[in-house]
């Protein structure tokens, strides 16, 4: 009998949707365009929100709401993303959050106050499931290449975050709203889901497979995984704070809109080159711990200069900030490295995601109300500042060789 890739010596075999998708290099592309859609829907609208504010007429309670929304829904969702993943396999769990995300990134354009939040919410629980099944993908389908393809996908990621907030000001501008600015990411979302389906393909099983879960303790008995938890939680929060409110701090300093939302895109376009070099010089080392401190000095130095002389040299100010975000793919690859199998980092991953997203929702919602409260941004970048070193302090004890 000739081989072929669907059968063999003992009999019929077929795509099996509990194992592992085939690392393919359209995989790959596809692994970077969905995580290229993983942002744009928080900095589009965060580069326009004094505009969003002003043509629905909302308070500054609202509009602190709706920063916080990304991050809470990313913890509340990301619970379902292993059932999901389970369920339905990688492929379709995928494809589905980004159906579900091109759906919200449309709702939101079309009506007021509470379609913008319902339709935010819809589209971040679309990035939720791909935020916790994503790193899934990437240490089951590319096990030799993981510090590589999670720099890839990090670093698109940055990238999309970084086109987002330049181009959503430029759109609105050349639409008259920003409408049609904010409901255009929504063809890039599309894009993405089309090229997932095409690339994405489970391997071939002659009999049923399942995925094994590792017998032992919950993840909720590890100190590790509390403390690799807590960690990602405030490198998010420091993140979103950044992507929600960062613009309006320039604006307020005396920047003009069309050159913070270039900062913010400058501070999210910087993680496109430290997503190239930091995950696979971490997957390099046994330990990442000094990673963290470098990370940690250079976000607090930025944090203290916007705080205590923001209009002083703003630059350089987003460059330490964009640069010390780094945490994020630190944060992401450490998952897979603190882990010994696939079911683990799946398991890791949503409690890192989902309740670290959890922790860090707090962070854009408290941190405009303090401003509201005081009447500046010095105090609440002050208390970022205090965060940042908690952070740095976690992160230094989660980059320790070993795993949960």
């Amino acid at each position: 009998m000739a081989d072929h890739p669907g059968r063999t010596a003992a009999g019929e075999v077929r795509r099996n949707r509990q194992v592992a998708l085939v690392g393919s290099t359209l995989l790959a592309i596809g692994v970077a365009l969905a995580a290229a859609n993983l942002r744009p829907a928080v900095t589009s609208l965060a580069s326009v929100l004094g505009d969003v504010r002003t043509a629905l007429g909302v308070s500054t309670a609202w509009t602190s709401l709706l920063t916080a929304v990304p991050t809470l829904c990313f913890g509340i969702a990301a619970f379902l993303a292993p059932w999901l993943g389970r369920r339905l396999g990688m492929a379709r769990a995928v494809a589905l959050s980004l159906l579900v995300l091109t759906v919200g990134l449309v709702l939101r354009v079309v009506d007021g106050p509470m379609a913008v939040l319902g339709g935010t919410f819809i589209a971040c629980a679309g990035i939720a499931v791909c935020n916790v099944l994503i790193p899934v993908v990437v240490k089951e389908s590319f096990p030799g290449r993981v510090g590589l393809v999670t720099g890839v996908y990090t670093a698109a990621l940055a990238a999309g975050a970084a086109v987002g907030a330049a181009f959503t000001p430029g759109l609105e501008s050349a639409f008259g709203s920003w409408r049609p600015a904010v409901g255009a990411w929504a063809f890039l979302s599309s894009a993405a889901l089309v090229l997932w389906l095409a690339g994405a393909r489970h391997g071939f099983s002659a009999r049923p497979v399942t995925r094994s879960v590792k017998a032992g303790r919950s993840l909720l008995r590890s100190p590790l995984a509390w403390v690799i938890t807590v960690f990602f939680g405030l490198q998010s929060l420091l993140a979103y704070t950044v992507m929600g409110w960062l613009p309006q701090i320039l604006v307020d300093s005396g920047v003009d809109r069309t050159t913070a939302g270039l900062l913010l895109a400058i501070t999210m376009v910087l993680g496109v080159p430290v997503s190239l070099v930091v995950p696979p010089l971490a997957a390099r080392w046994a330990g990442q711990s000094w990673l963290v401190l470098v990370l940690g000095a250079l976000s607090v130095l930025g944090v203290l200069g916007l705080a205590l002389a923001p209009a002083a040299a703003p630059g350089l100010w987003v460059v330490l900030i964009g640069v010390g975000m780094g945490m994020f793919p630190l944060a992401l690859v450490m998952i897979s490295l603190r882990t010994s199998s696939g079911a683990d980092t799946a398991r890791l991953s949503a409690m890192a995601q989902s309740i670290g997203y959890l922790i860090s929702a707090a962070g854009p919602f408290a941190f405009g109300v303090l401003r509201g409260v005081t009447g500046t941004w010095t105090a609440s970048m002050l208390v970022l500042v205090g965060l940042l070193v908690a952070l740095t302090a976690l992160g230094w004890v989660a980059g320790r060789p070993r795993t949960v």
